[in-house]
């Protein structure tokens, strides 16, 4: 059921819970000013009264606390469901990239492993330097376990 329906279908079972509680005789009549009166007092002149039936009783006293709480339940799926969507979404993105870190840590591996590749890195005072082999070996080492520790 649309939002929009549900929310008016609420408001005519809480009137007519109200209408159920004040089943009381409601009358209507003018007055000798021509005034349209609503009273549920009879009035005390002779004059013409028309007495006004209020709605019926609902079949279900608790309509309208058991319809409030589908209401809450169905908000409560809806945001479950918005929450649900959201946690998809960001798994999807963390999963996206630690593949791609992987392909790069992979890629990184096999550079070091191509021994006419000539690797450079920056020492501390920003020179550029050659990797010698056991530099090689050693980030080698450290790929490996990353790779091994990240499930890759």
């Amino acid at each position: 059921m649309p939002r929009a329906s549900l929310c008016a279908f609420a408001v005519l079972l809480l009137a007519a819970g109200y209408a159920a509680g004040a089943a009381a005789a409601l009358y209507k009549w003018t007055d000798a000013q021509g005034r349209i009166v609503y009273s549920d007092q009879p009035p005390q002149a002779n004059v013409k009264t028309e007495q006004l039936r209020g709605a019926p009783p609902p079949a279900n006293p608790n309509a309208a606390k058991e319809l409030a709480q589908r209401e809450a339940d169905f908000r409560k799926r809806q945001a479950d469901a918005e929450k649900a969507a959201a946690k998809a979404g960001k798994d999807s993105a963390s999963s996206a990239e630690h593949a791609e870190s992987c392909a790069q840590a992979k890629g990184q591996l096999k550079q070091l492993a191509e021994s006419q590749l000539a690797i450079y890195r920056y020492n501390e005072k920003g020179e550029r330097e050659v990797m010698d082999e056991d530099a090689r070996g050693r980030e080698r080492a450290k790929l490996n376990a990353w790779l091994r520790d990240n499930k890759c």
